[in-house]
């Protein structure tokens, strides 16, 4: 049974960066792509990111690209989301995901995701 925890979420100022992290239980983390997601109010849930199994690839949101970093340890069996230069327009609840195969390779498709964290409140005023 694999559980995932978010944390480091937090209340910051446009501009200041934050790191996240993703804990995840089981001792077969490492074999499995990872992925972030978040959700602003009275949106859908929108893909930020995701991490090869490996660590080798990574993927971004354009809306993303060039301030966040994801990255992951597999020997803490953790995954990382560094977000910097953060704008209002970041402001949701953020959650990190297990990706599961499911034909071609879909790291923007929530739907190719089987376990996911609780979530953690990401808030920059302005």
């Amino acid at each position: 049974q694999v559980q995932l925890l978010e944390s480091g979420g937090g209340l910051v100022q446009a501009g200041d960066s934050l790191r996240l992290s993703c804990a995840a239980s089981g001792r077969t983390f490492s074999s499995y792509a990872m992925g972030w997601f978040r959700q602003a109010p009275g949106k859908e849930r929108e893909f930020v990111a995701a991490i090869s199994w490996s660590g080798g690839s990574t993927y971004y949101a354009d809306s993303v690209k060039g301030r966040f970093t994801i990255s992951r340890d597999n020997a803490k069996n953790t995954v990382y989301l560094q977000m910097n230069s953060l704008k209002p327009e970041d402001t949701a609840v953020y959650y990190c995901a297990r990706y599961i195969a499911g034909g071609s390779l879909r790291y923007e498709w929530a739907e190719r995701y089987d376990i996911w964290g609780q979530g953690t409140q990401v808030t920059v005023s302005s």
